[in-house]
This record gives C-alpha cells, structure tokens and sequence, in this order.
C-alpha cells in the first residue's frame, strides 16, 4: 500500500509539474483581478479598557457625588445680591442701564447653585432662572440658563481661573433677533466676598466679539 501511494503522489507531482508551466501565464493574468477580489483586511480594534471592580465603581460614584472646594465656593455665594445692569446694542452706542436682584442658594445637599433673578429688562418684568454645576469628573463648571423673554435653554461650561478668580463659560444659544445659533461667552468674577461682575460676549454686526451685557453683584447685608 505504501509504494501504491508514492506512485501516485509521484505521479500527481509529475502532472502538476507538466500543468505548471502551461498555466503560468494565464495565472500571471489573474493575479492582479484576484488581489482586487480579496477583501481588505480590517484593523482590529483596541480591546476595550477593563471594568473596574464593584468596590472601585463604587468609590468612583462616592467621590463624583461628594461636593468638593469648588462646590464650598458657590455656597459662599449663597444669599441676596443687588444688580447693576448694563446693556449694549452694538458696539460704540451708548448704554442702557437698570437695576436687579439675584437671590443665590445651594440645592441638592449642596451640590448645585440655584439662582432667581428679577429686573426690568425694555419696560417688562424680567425673571430669569439658572443652575450652576461643578462636575467632579469632567473638572469644569457647567451653567443652564432659562427666562421669560424666549422659549429655549442656554447651556454652557468651562473652567475656573484661580489667578483671575473668574469663570469663563462658553455656549451656543439662540439669538432672539435672527433665530439663528450664535456664540456667546460668559466671564463671572469673584472681586471679594461682597462683589462680583458678570461680561457676556457675542459677536456684534461686523463679526467681531463686544461686550453685550455686564452685571455688578452687591451683597445685600
């Protein structure tokens, strides 16, 4: 059986040798349609980051919901606030000035800053209404800010400059005057414990940024 069986392999190799050479060219033909036939060889993706354990998931949970030094910040902001309000339509035109109030508290086991705010915005009542958030995680500050002059929800966030003692919030909200998205930024100041500014900022009619609105908080005592 065994010579049987190199008989025959001989005899297979003999013939493949003979067809080789008769199908050469026409396999040199082929090669470049049966590369382009393949399938492309897809990357593997890198292996998902492992789960953390149930003791590890818990103490990142513990420490994301724990208020921290920024959250002990804007409690100290906490109380009623005189506002001086300025408003410019466009750059260079003169002002237009009012007055407001603002009252501050922290919510939700002190992990939010909830704050009202009355005035007398183009001869109608104003009431405005924001949340102030410090995420633990993401380390920024992030701000909702609803009113009674539109229909939508500012939303913005960026981070606290210790050497300026200011916050710098940017956005994208609706301009009630195009119904279009525009920019904006806001800049919240810590003068001292009884003062603090607010700047918001869009860009005016040529493009550029200008100053559209700035608030002066006085702490009522």
């Amino acid at each position: 059986m065994k010579h049987i069986t190199l008989t025959i392999c001989a005899a297979a190799v003999f013939l493949f040798s003979c067809n080789n050479d008769s199908t050469k060219t026409a396999d040199a033909k082929t090669d470049t349609t049966k590369m382009a036939e393949q399938p492309v060889a897809k990357e593997t993706p890198p292996a998902a980051a492992a789960m953390p354990d149930s003791a590890t998931m818990m103490k990142n949970w513990e420490s994301y919901a724990t208020p921290g030094d920024m959250h002990k910040m804007m409690a100290s902001w906490s109380g009623n606030w005189d506002a001086e309000i300025t408003m410019w339509d466009k750059p260079g035109a003169p002002p237009t000035k009012t007055t407001g109030k603002t009252v501050n508290k922290m919510v939700m086991g002190g992990r939010y800053q909830e704050s009202s705010h009355t005035a007398t915005m183009m001869g109608m009542p104003f009431e405005g209404h924001g949340m102030l958030a410090y995420d633990n995680a993401k380390k920024v500050f992030q701000s909702t800010w609803i009113d009674n002059m539109g229909t939508g929800m500012m939303n913005m966030s960026g981070s606290w400059d210790a050497a300026t003692k200011s916050i710098t919030l940017t956005g994208r909200s609706v301009d009630p005057g195009t119904l279009g998205d525009k920019d904006f930024k806001e800049v919240m100041t810590v003068i001292d414990d009884n003062t603090q500014s607010m700047a918001m900022f869009t860009n005016g009619p040529d493009g550029k940024e200008m100053k559209m609105m700035e608030i002066k908080y006085s702490r009522k005592k």
